[in-house]
């Protein structure tokens, strides 16, 4: 089953890899605009999203049409293996985390937990369209939000990606983190079923 992940990641990389300049702008376009017609899109809260590395699809539309009482963030990776959340504008101060990705230079009691966020938006390198993600292989995500398994609360959870990364059918883990909609340039796909309680968002 790994085999198999390694070789599917390395086939949906070059697929988004091989994307044109001019889709991937317009693409960060039309993402921006479903993100923001999500139904549970949010209107005030800690809103997190991530730095585009290695073809992902680009945030940086989306980031700034958000409701002004929203804060954007970006993740910063613990010693524990889990993420934490750091606000973050353009201008702010960075640096490269042991991956090369560029996160927030602040102080680590400054950070987030991923139970404070309303919304986080994850990169990702391949979906189906049960609402399944498949990663880089770290982990870090399905161990951020691991709480999700035993009970529905915030935040939502959305992955962002283009259209050929999609797959018939991810063989999901134990461990792995559904997700509650997918959103590409294309257009949104929802998972009904994974919806969080109204009452607990």
């Amino acid at each position: 089953m790994t085999h198999d992940r390694d070789a599917l990641r390395r086939e949906l990389r070059a697929r988004r890899r091989d994307l044109a300049p001019q889709q991937r702008i317009a693409g960060a376009e039309h993402i921006a605009a479903h993100l923001l017609s999500l139904p549970f899109a949010p209107t005030h809260g800690y809103v997190a999203g991530y730095w585009a590395v290695d073809g992902e699809i680009a945030l940086h539309a989306w980031q700034l049409r958000l409701p002004d009482t929203c804060v954007y963030c970006l993740p910063v990776l613990g010693d524990d293996g889990r993420l934490r959340f750091a606000p973050w504008r353009p201008g702010d101060a960075l640096v490269s985390n042991r991956f090369g990705i560029p996160e927030p230079d602040l102080d680590p009691a400054s950070l987030l937990d991923p139970e404070q966020l309303t919304l986080a938006v994850l990169p990702l390198v391949g979906f189906d369209t049960r609402g399944h993600r498949l990663g880089m292989g770290g982990g870090w995500y399905d161990r951020s939000f691991a709480f999700r398994h035993a009970r529905h609360a915030p935040p939502h959870l959305v992955g962002a990606a283009f259209e050929v990364q999609q797959v018939v059918r991810l063989d999901n883990a134990d461990w792995d983190v559904a997700l509650d909609a997918v959103c590409t340039e294309a257009g949104t796909h929802l998972h009904p079923a994974l919806d969080l309680d109204p009452t607990t968002a």
